[in-house]
């Protein structure tokens, strides 16, 4: 089916979904869906989405003001109090889609301590907000979401996938071996999702549907995926969800618009340089993500690229979505919204930096990594995919586009840019 045939479909079924909204309307119901207006293009110019690792509301954000964060959870039947674990601690939590099916319990939500860990119910905890300022300052500032949730029930690879193309063709887990996506060796595969909890036989990780990119390719609309490598390009051991689709791969948007160092996006904005559409993924040790040897760099090298495109000609035209690409394995309370087999999955943080972002503003709508995907084919006229996008939330409450255009005020930082810079390569950040 072509982006045409795709494009006509979704604005049939758009036109469907609005008549059977003004019956409900009529009834005396209401859709749920937000009445805010959506995403005005003439005012939005770059969409830029900062992905980081592993994360919920009540482990990264927990005690936000006005966010619902709890302090206690149940884990099979017994009390628990939540406990400050640091960044640096050297554990990482099971986060496969087996494990969610676990911590879900059900929907119980009382099964994440189901294994064994150095630390008693290692899961049931949260970062000191010591180590966050920076986000916390951000969220402080611009809109912090509380109802946002993973796309996906399960690790990274499938939820990168949901940020670029809103499906993944049913994988559910990561790959069986390094590298992923094309690039594997052909023994290794990719688990798909089956009935109850269950993994299916794998396929290799290297697909060929319709991502975000195709539609801003044949619109001539510009895009960059910045990712950390773990060797060389030529070899493609990136960290690029662009990786797994074929046609990307192996051919030049590869080469034009998979850019790494990712680290090469602090300077390109110095240097005057942001696409209309930019992904930004971390290196392991700024990622966020639970594990031996990590640090808490995540938020100053979030918040090194937000103070680069606030300081930028860009900011007055810029959205920046901030958001974490899985639960990690950590304790959240609230019961997600189950809308088709593969999630929605636990909740996750998320941050709307721009001029237009409602300022101090706690968004409890209900969304996900393909409303990334919805907003930016608002912003920019682009028909839908035909996957989740189509029926994602599209962010309108998080944004006042009548409100006076306002200067960035710079975030306070640990490491700054060229700590980034300077810093020796780590890697991808997750190969659970």
């Amino acid at each position: 089916m072509s982006i045409h045939e795709v494009g006509a479909m979704s604005r049939w079924v758009a036109a469907a979904l609005l008549l059977f909204n003004l019956l409900l309307l009529g009834c005396g119901f209401t859709s749920g869906v937000s009445p805010a207006t959506p995403a005005q293009p003439q005012k939005i110019k770059h969409v830029v989405i900062i992905m980081q690792e592993n994360r919920t509301v009540d482990n990264l954000f927990n005690g936000f003001p006005g966010a619902d964060t709890v302090q206690t959870a149940i884990s099979y039947g017994h009390q628990l109090k939540l406990q400050a674990i640091p960044f640096e601690q050297g554990t990482d939590v099971d986060h496969s889609h087996l494990a969610w099916w676990k911590a879900w319990d059900n929907g119980l939500m009382d099964g994440f301590a189901h294994a064994v860990y150095p630390v008693p119910n290692l899961p049931y905890a949260y970062v000191p907000q010591s180590e966050t300022v920076p986000y916390w300052t951000l969220a402080q500032r611009y809109t912090f979401g509380d109802r946002m949730f993973q796309s996906n029930s399960g690790p990274s690879f499938p939820a990168h996938q949901y940020m670029i193309a809103g499906q993944s063709a049913d994988a559910d887990e990561n790959p069986s071996g390094t590298p992923w996506g094309c690039d594997a060796p052909k023994t290794e595969t990719v688990a798909l999702i089956g009935p109850n909890g269950t993994d299916l036989p794998g396929v290799y990780p290297c697909f060929d549907y319709l991502t975000m990119a195709d539609l801003l390719d044949e619109r001539g609309i510009s895009w960059n995926y910045y990712a950390p490598s773990e060797s060389s390009k030529d070899l493609g051991f990136i960290w690029s969800a662009y990786q797994a689709i074929r046609h990307i791969r192996y051919g030049p948007d590869w080469t034009n618009h998979v850019i790494s160092p990712n680290t090469q996006v602090l300077t390109d904005i110095k240097n005057g340089k942001l696409a209309q559409v930019t992904w930004i993924v971390p290196q392991l040790a700024y990622s966020d993500h639970a594990g031996a040897g990590l640090t808490a760099e995540g938020p100053s090298w979030v918040a090194d690229i937000t103070n680069e495109i606030g300081a930028s000609p860009f900011w007055d035209s810029t959205v920046i979505f901030v958001s974490w690409d899985d639960w990690g394995g950590w304790y959240d309370h609230v019961l997600p919204p189950q809308v088709d087999k593969m999630g929605l999955g636990f909740r996750v943080p998320l941050i709307v930096v721009s001029p237009f972002a409602r300022k101090g503003y706690i968004s409890s709508q209900a969304h996900e990594f393909s409303g990334f995907l919805r907003y930016t084919e608002e912003v920019f006229d682009l028909p839908s995919l035909g996957s989740r996008d189509a029926t994602a939330d599209d962010f309108a409450d998080c944004f006042d586009y009548s409100q006076p255009l306002a200067p960035y005020t710079q975030i306070p930082v640990t490491y700054s840019p060229d700590h980034f810079l300077q810093e020796k390569p780590s890697g991808p950040p997750d190969n659970d």
